[in-house]
């Protein structure tokens, strides 16, 4: 009896889609419009959240910026001119994909440079390794030197 209800909540949740958080009295009357209004909402960061685009955010500023979007598709703005509107009373962080520029350079090298640093690391590594294991035998001289070594210490 558990089993059968623990699967049947499983499926109803995974079944459910990501919730989003336009209200109906958002929504604009064009499809056309709205499916761009849409499109640029999943492009923007909510400031409150900061790790949801305004189209999933309840946050008041998301749903200023959803209803900002809006009004000016509505004025007969370009998806770029909305865009540049936006980032440029936000800044760049507005947007969740920001472009490379000189401040954000660093974000966007960083994991390539941890990558490259982590490659050589395991490279020296592995050669020690493969030195170590590869050290020539002593030779029988060796060994009765060594042996003769240690018999004087004991």
């Amino acid at each position: 009896m558990k089993r059968s209800a623990a699967l049947v909540i499983a499926a109803v949740l995974s079944a459910s889609g990501p919730a989003l958080a336009v209200n109906p009295s958002e929504q604009l009357d064009d499809p056309r419009l709205e499916a761009r209004a849409r499109d640029l909402a999943a492009e923007l960061r909510c400031l409150v959240c900061q790790n949801q685009s305004i189209d999933e955010s309840e946050a008041d500023l998301a749903k200023d910026l959803r209803l900002l979007v809006r009004e000016r598709l509505v004025a007969g703005d370009t998806d770029e001119a909305v865009l540049a509107y936006i980032t440029d009373r936000y800044g760049n962080f507005v947007l969740l994909k920001p472009p490379v520029t000189g401040s954000t350079l660093i974000l966007w090298a960083a994991p390539a440079v941890i990558a490259l640093i982590a490659l050589v690391g395991a490279g020296f590594y592995v050669r020690g390794r493969r030195k170590v294991a590869g050290a020539e035998q002593l030779s029988e001289e060796e060994e009765a030197e060594v042996a003769a070594i240690l018999a004087k210490r004991h």
